[in-house]
Order: C-alpha cells, then sequence, then structure tokens
C-alpha cells in the first residue's frame, strides 16, 4: 500500500498536472487583477496569485492517483549471463579517422 501510495506519475499524468497547474495559475492570475484593478490595491492582486500557486502546489506535487492512472509497461528482468554473450559476440567499433 504504501509503494503504491509513493509511486511517481506516469507520463499522461505529468502532463495533466501540467495543464492543471498551467490552469489554475492563468485563471488566479486574471480574477487577481481585474479585482485589483477595481479595489485599486495591488495587494489583492498578489495574494490571489499567490492563493492560486499554493492551490496549484497542493493539487499538483503529491502523487495523486489520478496521475497514476497509466503505468508504464517496464520490459522483463533478463539473467546477467545472456547479457555477458551479447557483450562478448560483438565486434569493436573503429572509427573512420578524420
Amino acid at each position: 500500500l504504501i509503494k503504491k501510495c509513493l509511486s511517481p506519475q506516469d507520463y499522461k499524468g505529468q502532463k495533466l498536472a501540467e495543464q492543471i497547474f498551467q490552469g489554475i495559475i492563468l485563471v488566479s492570475a486574471v480574477i487577481g487583477f481585474i479585482y485589483g484593478y477595481i479595489t485599486e490595491q495591488f495587494g489583492w492582486t498578489v495574494y490571489i496569485v499567490m492563493a492560486g500557486f499554493a492551490l496549484s502546489c497542493l493539487l499538483t506535487l503529491p502523487p495523486w492517483p489520478m496521475y497514476r492512472r497509466n503505468p508504464l509497461k517496464w520490459l522483463p528482468v533478463q539473467e546477467s549471463g545472456t547479457e555477458e554473450k551479447k557483450s562478448a559476440d560483438r565486434k569493436p567499433k573503429r572509427h573512420a579517422k578524420s
């Protein structure tokens, strides 16, 4: 259970996390700018953007299960004996002289 909770995000999960992060930052920036413009207080703009950043970090940094739905298919483990035979059968490459 612990290993499953701490497994990293897959590639599609990384893309989803990036889209969520950018969307929240963009929306909070627009809302913050409009609200700061209306109230004529630049501080509110900064606070709203910082709140959006904190929310996006909370939603995208931990490896939530929605980011781990498409795990990678790894190749099976090969025995070390077959690896040594393959490397011994290879001829050394000769580089062309320049």
